[in-house]
């Protein structure tokens, strides 16, 4: 999320909302130590008391620490990234000194692109720990931000109001809207997204010329991967190819694996095209869903590119496809389950 703020002499800096998260490594724990939850707080509100930086949410826990942050242009995430995650690595080794890493990889860094999306995030982090059994309900949990949002706990150097900003004008009217916003729990899917936009699950299956794998994913690639049903790319394949079976017309009877007309060549070009285009997997990875040569598939996505009305498919907005995709196999489960109690 891009927003402009009023600089010292009157002029505009705009500046960017980002969601960072750290992992810990197997057998690491960001609480070794008692004292660490504290300390880590401390870091992170020293590592945005530069001008230009503003801690708008966190969330502490043993294997993950989460930030929103907005950051002025011409500064950089990886300079607070990395003002927290050194110094708690340092810590951490002196907690378990043990000879092994203590991030499970680098930092992710993911970009708040509206308004809406905050507000989602906002939701994600207090129910974060509900979701890994560290606590009954939002508000019990006390190694974040949540509990100082809706007043239950002392601020001791956190500023509450961007976030209450989002919710409305007064304090009292914006933490009731907050607590009915949170009321919500995320979906299972919603965490699967989540989860795999953040480096916290990795996407797995066959993800190149070798028959299995694992890779991190981001944006659309784990919005499409988490519609999919799991965490494997071929869940992913498989809404895909609903979808452009559905805009082909081509009927919901053999899939398109099993389809050796022109029109089942086309149709899984255009599921390795769309796979390509959301950088869900390589066409490697799409062939080998297929049960097809690389090579062929190929030349196949290859003639797609240069139809217009393929054009047309492969820039259809993903949000679209999620949903006409889902409905349909919302609609085949149901028929199906419909069938079995004829």
């Amino acid at each position: 999320m891009t927003k402009s703020r009023s600089g010292d002499q009157g002029h505009d800096r705009s500046s960017t909302t980002w969601a960072l998260t750290w992992q810990a490594a197997v057998g690491r724990s960001f609480f070794a130590d008692p004292s660490l939850a504290a300390r880590i707080r401390e870091r992170l509100l020293g590592a945005h008391e530069r001008e230009g930086r503003e801690l708008v949410d966190y969330l502490l826990l043993p294997g993950e620490l989460h930030a929103i942050s907005t950051i002025a242009s011409g500064d950089s995430v990886g300079s607070v990234a990395r003002a927290v995650g050194n110094v708690v690595s340092r810590w951490v080794r002196e907690a378990q000194p043990l000879r092994s890493p203590v991030m499970a990889g680098r930092y992710s860094a993911r970009c708040i692109e509206t308004v809406e999306a905050l507000k989602h995030e906002v939701r994600a982090l207090a129910w974060r720990p509900v979701e890994l059994g560290l606590s009954a309900t939002p508000t019990h949990y006390p190694h974040g931000a949540f509990r100082i949002l809706l007043g239950l706990t002392p601020a001791r150097g956190f500023d509450a109001r961007p976030v209450l900003k989002l919710f409305g004008d007064s304090v009292q009217g914006a933490r009731a809207s907050l607590r009915r916003w949170v009321a919500e729990r995320p979906s299972e899917q919603a965490w699967r997204e989540w989860e795999l936009g953040r480096g916290l699950q990795l996407a797995t299956g066959a993800l190149g010329p070798r028959p299995s794998g694992a890779k991190a994913v981001t944006g659309a690639a784990a919005a499409l991967i988490a519609a999919g049903g799991s965490s494997q790319v071929e869940g992913a394949l498989r809404l895909l190819e609903v979808w452009v079976a559905a805009k082909m017309q081509l009927g919901r009877g053999t899939p398109l694996r099993e389809l050796s007309s022109s029109e089942g060549a086309r149709g899984r070009a255009l599921v390795g095209l769309l796979a390509l285009r959301h950088r869900v997997c390589s066409a490697s990875s799409v062939a080998r869903h297929f049960g097809r040569a690389k090579a062929t598939l190929s030349e196949q996505m290859a003639a797609c590119r240069r139809r217009s009305v393929d054009r047309q498919i492969l820039e259809t907005p993903l949000r679209r496809i999620l949903d006409e995709a889902t409905a349909l196999v919302a609609r085949d489960s149901t028929t199906r389950g419909g069938g079995r109690g004829d």
